[in-house]
Protein backbone atom coordinates (compact mmCIF):
# COMPACT_ATOMS: atom_id res chain seq x y z
CA UNK A 1 0.00 0.00 0.00
CA UNK A 2 1.51 3.07 -1.23
CA UNK A 3 1.29 6.02 0.96
CA UNK A 4 0.06 9.54 0.13
CA UNK A 5 1.86 12.78 1.41
CA UNK A 6 0.14 15.26 -0.98
CA UNK A 7 -1.78 16.48 1.95
CA UNK A 8 1.17 16.54 4.51
CA UNK A 9 2.99 18.55 1.99
CA UNK A 10 0.89 21.88 2.72
CA UNK A 11 1.07 23.06 6.64
CA UNK A 12 -0.85 26.61 6.03
CA UNK A 13 -1.41 29.35 3.73
CA UNK A 14 -0.13 32.04 5.01
CA UNK A 15 -2.45 35.84 5.19
CA UNK A 16 -0.37 38.67 5.84
CA UNK A 17 -0.16 42.09 4.24
CA UNK A 18 2.47 41.66 1.12
CA UNK A 19 0.36 37.94 0.64
CA UNK A 20 -2.68 39.71 -0.02
CA UNK A 21 -1.08 42.17 -2.36
CA UNK A 22 0.49 39.58 -4.18
CA UNK A 23 -2.25 37.54 -4.52
CA UNK A 24 -4.00 40.66 -6.24
CA UNK A 25 -1.16 41.66 -8.53
CA UNK A 26 0.75 38.76 -9.27
CA UNK A 27 -1.54 35.62 -8.68
CA UNK A 28 0.85 34.73 -6.31
CA UNK A 29 -0.01 32.64 -2.82
CA UNK A 30 2.22 32.00 0.07
CA UNK A 31 2.28 28.73 2.25
CA UNK A 32 3.93 27.57 4.99
CA UNK A 33 5.09 23.90 3.95
CA UNK A 34 6.96 21.04 5.41
CA UNK A 35 10.54 21.50 6.01
CA UNK A 36 11.72 18.22 3.76
CA UNK A 37 9.40 19.18 0.80
CA UNK A 38 10.94 20.03 -2.53
CA UNK A 39 9.24 22.13 -5.20
CA UNK A 40 7.78 19.48 -7.05
CA UNK A 41 6.16 18.09 -4.40
CA UNK A 42 4.64 21.08 -3.63
CA UNK A 43 3.40 22.10 -7.43
CA UNK A 44 1.83 18.97 -7.11
CA UNK A 45 0.29 19.17 -3.55
CA UNK A 46 -1.34 22.37 -4.45
CA UNK A 47 -2.48 21.45 -7.92
CA UNK A 48 -4.58 18.34 -6.20
CA UNK A 49 -5.88 20.35 -3.48
CA UNK A 50 -7.09 23.06 -4.82
CA UNK A 51 -7.81 22.44 -8.70
CA UNK A 52 -5.76 24.93 -10.30
CA UNK A 53 -2.81 25.04 -12.67
CA UNK A 54 0.69 26.18 -11.00
CA UNK A 55 3.39 27.46 -12.87
CA UNK A 56 6.20 28.71 -10.49
CA UNK A 57 7.28 27.53 -7.16
CA UNK A 58 9.54 29.76 -5.13
CA UNK A 59 10.99 28.44 -1.73
CA UNK A 60 12.89 29.96 1.32
CA UNK A 61 13.89 28.47 4.64
CA UNK A 62 13.19 30.72 7.49
CA UNK A 63 15.28 29.88 10.67
CA UNK A 64 13.69 30.21 13.85
CA UNK A 65 14.58 33.59 15.90
CA UNK A 66 15.97 33.75 19.59
CA UNK A 67 13.44 34.23 21.84
CA UNK A 68 14.05 35.06 26.14
CA UNK A 69 11.73 32.44 27.66
CA UNK A 70 12.86 32.75 31.78
CA UNK A 71 15.28 34.96 33.43
CA UNK A 72 18.69 34.48 31.77
CA UNK A 73 17.40 31.35 29.70
CA UNK A 74 17.57 31.54 25.73
CA UNK A 75 15.12 29.56 23.41
CA UNK A 76 14.43 30.18 19.61
CA UNK A 77 11.17 29.70 17.55
CA UNK A 78 10.85 26.94 15.25
CA UNK A 79 12.52 26.38 11.86
CA UNK A 80 9.51 26.92 8.94
CA UNK A 81 9.70 26.30 5.08
CA UNK A 82 7.87 28.99 2.56
CA UNK A 83 6.57 28.34 -0.51
CA UNK A 84 5.26 30.86 -3.08
CA UNK A 85 3.31 29.78 -5.50
CA UNK A 86 2.30 31.79 -8.66
CA UNK A 87 -0.54 30.52 -10.13
CA UNK A 88 -1.65 30.64 -14.11
CA UNK A 89 -4.17 33.87 -14.83
CA UNK A 90 -7.14 32.47 -14.95
CA UNK A 91 -7.29 30.79 -11.87
CA UNK A 92 -7.10 31.93 -8.19
CA UNK A 93 -7.75 30.49 -4.15
CA UNK A 94 -10.50 31.83 -2.34
CA UNK A 95 -8.44 31.96 1.19
CA UNK A 96 -11.07 33.98 2.78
Amino acid sequence: MKTDKTYSVIIKPLVTEKGTHQATAANAYSFEVATWANKAQIKKAIEHIYDVKVLSVRTSFRHGKPRRTRINRMSATKHWKKAVVVLHGEYHIDLF
